[in-house]
């Protein structure tokens, strides 16, 4: 470029400033934006979290015994600290210039926490009904959790069971969340309406509450149950230690087969590992399930214990040798159909529905007890599933 080009009254450097001048190639960053709710006008701090300033009273952020009350404390005796010549600076939290920033939240999760803080009563009851709004429960449970609002979090789980216990509330549920759809007008986001069942699963194991994290389980065994996201529950199983689960994702991702294994991109080659461990742990499991039966509690009024033992023995054998002759695909491996076919045999046997033919015979005072062993070791077996899938055969 000639350097008369650059002159301050060159036809370039003219036409750059006029642009300039006239904001054309300015660029415009937008700053924070106040909260239209918690901007509150006699509030006395000031918090930026993500881009919205939200203006709020200070002592009830300190309710609870919150972290909060900590923060406040050590911003104060930093402020008291400064020097002469720092006076005339505005405090940390005073204004909008100089606020408290929160970092790692979300501007819905710190909106949550006031909604929860200035609440009316009424309001606070919508929570305890199907009426609630699961997403701003969700983001409550999580960031009281993060700044120990002990009781709000308490509070908040507890809302979240009751919205999950509900009949068919996690029938409209996302296992994981959608990703989020831009709006072709605004350029945002739409917001998700409702927490992934995988969210709630994690805040469950967070905040450790088990009752919520038992809800979340049943959901995602009736999943595994019907063949759906098994390799994400797998994950899960182990990421949160949730063994049964854990076992029947694993038990149910087996019996697809190593090609499905191998073509489903979600699983690790470690887990696949597992599969194949699982496989053949199973194996050897049912060759010497029925040679091995569980023992009995004789009752009192038992004849002969010994001659009551044999004859369970055989009614043990009978029902794993004929279970799997009525499963329609029969696997070898699938230990769990078998042994839970067998039971429901054995209960319907005891309770009159089939025929015995003759197998109680000469333990006919201890048939309640025989059932109840033979439940205890399906229960036991569904319990150490997990354990098949270990790294080492």
């Amino acid at each position: 470029m000639d350097q008369d080009d650059l002159h301050p009254e060159s036809p370039l450097m003219t036409m750059t400033n006029s642009f300039l001048g006239d904001g054309m190639l300015s660029l415009s960053i937008p700053g924070p934006s106040r909260d239209p709710t918690y901007y509150i006008p006699d509030g006395n701090s000031v918090l930026l979290v993500e881009n919205t300033l939200f203006r709020v009273h200070r002592s009830t952020l300190t309710k609870d015994k919150s972290a909060f009350e900590t923060m406040f404390q050590l911003s104060s005796e930093t402020d008291s600290s400064r020097s002469e010549s720092s006076v005339t600076l505005a405090m940390e939290g005073e204004s909008d210039d100089n606020p408290i920033r929160l970092q790692g939240d979300t501007a819905d999760e710190f909106r949550a926490l006031l909604w929860s803080l200035y609440a009316l009563p009424h309001e606070l009851l919508v929570a305890m009904t199907p009426e609630a709004d699961p997403m701003q429960l969700v983001a409550l449970a999580r960031i009281t959790n993060k700044y120990q609002f002990r009781s709000l979090e308490t509070w908040a789980l507890s809302a979240l069971t009751t919205y999950y216990s509900r009949p068919g509330a996690f029938d409209d549920v996302p296992t994981t969340s959608p990703p989020a759809v831009t709006l072709p007008h605004t350029g945002g986001a739409t917001p998700p309406s409702q927490p992934s069942l995988l969210q709630i699963t994690e805040l469950a194991a967070l905040c450790e509450r088990p009752d919520l994290l038992e809800t979340t389980t049943i959901r995602w065994k009736r999943l595994i149950g019907e063949g759906k996201d098994l390799a994400l529950a797998v994950r899960v199983g182990e990421q949160f230690q949730l063994r049964q689960m854990l076992g029947l994702a694993y038990h149910a991702m087996m019996l697809r087969g190593k090609p499905a294994w191998d073509s489903d991109s979600v699983l690790t080659r470690d887990q696949r590992v597992r599969l194949l461990c699982g496989y053949y742990s199973l194996g050897k499991l049912w060759d010497t399930l029925a040679t091995t039966p569980p023992p009995l509690s004789h009752s009192q009024r038992c004849g002969s214990q010994q001659r009551c033992t044999k004859a369970f023995g055989n009614v043990w054998k009978m029902i794993l040798d004929i279970s799997p002759q009525m499963i329609l695909v029969q696997q070898r491996e699938d230990v769990l159909s078998k042994v839970m076919l067998a039971e429901g045999m054995m209960r319907a046997m005891v309770k009159d529905e089939i025929s015995p033919q003759g197998f109680f015979d000469g333990m006919q005072t201890c048939k309640e007890n025989a059932l109840f062993a033979v439940s205890m070791r399906i229960r036991e077996i569904k319990e150490s599933l997990a354990d098949h899938f270990m790294d080492e055969f």
